[in-house]
């Protein structure tokens, strides 16, 4: 016998096997996604508990809003400004600290006895948000590399993000009805507790190699630009888009923003690289996200009148209605990891929007009969599924392809975005329903309202799907392998 065919045989190749995570890695998973689920609940948990506690505290109807709005201009103005502090700081430390506040405020919050307390615990609510959120997404981005582990990951964020929203308006309910609308805040405060405690010794610092100096006058002009366009359009929601108000707050705005993008193109140290906001998986991942946020949030608020106004249900019913609209979401987050890894992101965030604008034009159908609250039931769950999987192919798309020493400032442009879609979706679609309804009221009136703004949420939701089919183009990601 020859002494090839002595040899012994070679083993098998080893088969390609989806990657694990460490132990470690979902400890830092759970901290760090339950710190995210918290801070989505808290944008909507005092939504259908508004009317109780304005009587409580004393807040005039007209001024009601700005309970929800201080919390969101604050949260949105300031993200991406926090998304680079957390570079220069150390993305852990700014994370922690962020919570610190958000347990304070909290607190604060719940102890409240004036409109001035409540308006000023929201507003650093607001504020440690804006630092949690785009810290939190950077460690989680650079705790797991790119590929199928990161896209669970954020696929999981995700789902968790949405799902709080969702959850806020169940929990609201309950705690207002079942205790105090002070536990809405109260119920922060160990929640914040143990992640401060935890995020010590679990989670592992992650900053750029060099550390870069602060464009302040970047950081002034989108801030400032950011925070007088969510408030402008609010008050067009509130009082209509040609008010003077309204129109100086959003011509100032986009004067700001423009005055933003020339100044990036000069400055020595920018806030965001003007070739970050170039590429396109950047602009178009980001668009589609705000498409996302600004439709599944906005359409919470529309069912939420069409339920109470149309069909007379209670706050606490209002919030259940809405768990089948969770229980999409996390099927959707939990999907939306796979099927980017299969299909791409081009593909996940076109098929996902198709679904959730069918779903969402089904709802042009509603009636005045309680029978309809089976399609409200069965739409919200298979919309939410397709919103989800519009959401974490924006996610993926929008901090894919960059190193880490620029995750810090793709997470807080993604986080923005996510943010401003939450921030901006109620305003927009109540003007667009309010209009609708020329003054009148009564269910007839509302649903009318409602089931325009329906329609125009769908179309939206479709122009995203189809824009990300043709802008992000075949060159999309998908997961490397292995």
């Amino acid at each position: 016998m020859s002494a090839s065919s002595t040899a012994p045989l070679a083993p098998p190749a080893p088969q390609a096997t989806d990657p694990r995570m460490t132990g470690r890695q979902k400890l830092v998973l759970t901290l760090l996604l339950g710190a995210q689920f918290m801070i989505a609940v808290d944008f909507s948990i005092l939504n259908v508990a508004l009317p109780v506690v304005g009587e409580g505290l004393g807040f005039s109807l007209s001024h009601l809003q700005w309970i929800a709005t201080s919390f969101a201009l604050a949260a949105a103005g300031f993200t991406l400004l926090f998304g680079r502090v957390a570079d220069l700081v150390g993305r852990k430390r700014l994370f922690i600290g962020g919570m610190v506040v958000l347990g304070l405020s909290s607190a604060l919050g719940g102890l409240a006895t004036s409109p001035e307390v409540l308006l000023t615990a929201r507003v650093l609510q607001g504020l440690a948000t804006a630092a949690v959120t785009p810290a939190g997404l950077a460690l989680l981005t650079t705790a797991f590399k790119e590929g199928r582990l990161r896209e669970r990951a954020l696929g999981l964020n995700g789902a968790l993000m949405s799902a709080g929203f969702t959850a806020g308006a169940i929990l609201g309910g309950l705690l207002t009805d079942l205790l105090s609308w002070r536990w809405a805040f109260f119920i922060n405060v160990p929640v914040a507790a143990l992640v401060v405690a935890l995020a010590p010794s679990v989670i592992t610092d992650s900053r750029p190699a060099v550390r870069p100096k602060l464009d302040v006058p970047g950081a002034a002009t989108v801030t400032g630009g950011l925070l007088l366009l969510v408030y402008g359009l609010t008050q067009a929601g509130e009082s209509g888009w040609t008010t003077p108000t309204t129109l100086a707050a959003l011509l100032a705005g986009a004067a700001l923003l423009v005055g933003f993008w020339f100044i990036e193109k000069r400055a020595a140290a920018p806030l965001v690289p003007v070739h970050i906001l170039k590429r396109r998986s950047v602009i178009w991942g980001n668009a589609t996200g705000l498409i996302a946020f600004v439709t599944e949030t906005s359409l919470v608020f529309l069912l939420t009148l069409y339920l109470q106004e149309v069909l007379g249900y209670s706050p606490l019913a209002t919030g259940l209605a809405f768990g089948v609209l969770g229980l999409g979401t996390v099927i959707g987050g939990t999907l939306g990891g796979r099927a980017v890894g299969r299909f791409g992101t081009r593909r996940t965030i076109a098929f996902g929007g198709i679904v959730q604008a069918a779903a969402t034009l089904s709802l042009v159908a509603l009636g005045t009969s309680g029978g309809w609250i089976q399609l409200v039931l069965a739409a919200t769950f298979i919309g939410g599924i397709g919103n989800m999987l519009m959401i974490v192919g924006f996610m993926v798309t929008a901090t894919s392809g960059l190193p880490d020493d620029e995750q810090g400032l793709a997470t807080g442009l993604a986080t923005m975005t996510q943010q401003v879609g939450i921030t901006l979706g109620i305003p927009v679609m109540s003007a667009v329903a309010t209009a609708r309804m020329g003054g009148a009221t009564g269910p007839d009136a509302v649903l009318s309202g409602v089931s325009l703004a329906v329609l125009v949420n769908s179309a939206l939701v479709l122009a995203g799907a189809l824009a990300a089919w043709v802008f992000l183009g075949r060159r999309e990601v998908r997961s490397p392998a292995g």
